[in-house]
């Protein structure tokens, strides 16, 4: 722990949070969105875009990465920030959920993991020793311990399996990360949906000590309703005065639903990935930009957006580009998506300063209930 990395609390709203965490490489506002740059770029944007949209962190992939273009080549280069030209903090995650969900042939031990690269098939080992060796290598400011992610629905007995292994594994993670004054170490809770092993997760990660504590295992398959159930309990678990991170959240309501109960820091492909497949979040809710009601449409996606998509383009243009695979469709799409991430993290921002988050809910609800505008 140092007093170059630090999270101070600025307002609460109900269980909603407002704070500012430090880092050596600049303040990251809470509640923060981080866009995902898997393999060092967030696909279809450029860094100084990314800024632009307000985002003052980024998350990169420790599995993606130590597979191409491997950590050793990152760190010989100068580390993952000068690399890929982003000189704000990033997180990493730890590669455990990657190598749940995208490796061959996987084996699971007490010692780690081993398995087989999505990309050629050679064979990789991944423990807590080595994902916070990658994560040294790549410079990453905060840094994930390794854990295990059992998809859900899974028994009580494997979710119990699962979260005990990880909490062995978060105290090898911890030793392993060392003392590296400016460089954060969080802790993943697991425990599925099942309260009682989510809070014996909370008080072993709470006995390691962290500088942050994320909520792992959900935004897996157990659906809105059960992750919400979850939140009403599991960020109470976890202390007041360190951040607290929901990892692979979501749509916009799944965020702002998770802010509602007590949650600091998000992340999610969906506003990048929905951009490159013509799917928009707007303040009225979701469109899709190929439907061929857009085609002769001389308006912005949403008049009261000031992105480049809204302010310079028509959605007849951005529906043609997207229809005739021009590159500047996934471009202009994913920054719309990423800003109006982006406006949402900053108007529960200040929601929550000025004490009226809960009106600000159901504004937000209410815009996006009332659907997309009138087609003409």
């Amino acid at each position: 722990m140092t007093a170059l990395f630090g999270f101070e609390l600025k307002a609460t709203d109900g269980a909603a949070r407002t704070g500012v965490i430090s880092t050596p490489r600049g303040e990251v506002r809470t509640p923060a969105f981080m866009p995902v740059g898997t393999a060092a770029t967030v696909k279809a944007m450029m860094p100084e875009s990314v800024r632009d949209t307000g985002a003052d962190i980024l998350l990169g992939n420790t599995y993606h990465l130590m597979l191409r273009p491997t950590a050793e080549r990152i760190d010989r280069l100068g580390g993952l920030h000068r690399f890929m030209n982003w000189e704000r903090p990033i997180l990493t995650d730890s590669g455990g959920f990657q190598v749940m969900s995208l490796a061959g042939l996987r084996k699971l031990t007490e010692e780690g993991v081993t398995f087989k690269s999505h990309i050629d098939g050679s064979k990789h080992a991944l423990t807590p020793e080595r994902s916070m060796e990658i994560q040294r290598l790549l410079g990453s400011d905060i840094v994930m311990c390794f854990d295990e992610c059992p998809a859900l629905p899974a028994t009580d007995e494997e979710v119990a399996r699962a979260m005990r292994l990880s909490m062995r594994w978060a105290a090898r993670s911890k030793e392993a990360f060392g003392d590296r004054p400016g460089h954060a170490l969080f802790g993943i809770m697991q425990g599925g949906v099942n309260q009682e092993l989510r809070e014996e997760s909370a008080q072993a990660l709470k006995e390691i000590g962290f500088d942050g504590y994320a909520i792992g295992g959900l935004a897996v398959g157990e659906g809105q309703e059960a992750m919400f159930g979850v939140l009403d309990y599991a960020p109470g678990y976890l202390p007041q005065d360190k951040p607290r991170y929901l990892m692979g959240v979501g749509k916009p309501d799944d965020i702002v639903g998770a802010v509602k109960r007590g949650v600091d820091m998000m992340d999610c492909v969906l506003p990048s990935r929905s951009g490159r497949t013509g799917q928009v979040f707007t303040r009225h809710g979701q469109l899709n930009i190929k439907n061929a009601r857009h085609q002769d449409d001389p308006r912005p996606l949403d008049e009261d957006c000031t992105c480049p998509a809204c302010r310079n383009y028509s959605r007849a243009y951005l529906h043609h580009v997207f229809r005739s695979q021009e590159i500047i469709s996934s471009m202009l799409l994913t920054w719309h998506n990423l800003h109006y991430y982006q406006q949402i993290m900053d108007g529960m921002r200040q929601a929550i300063a000025e004490g009226r988050f809960a009106e600000w809910e159901t504004a937000f609800h209410k815009g996006r209930e009332a659907g997309d505008i009138e087609r003409l």
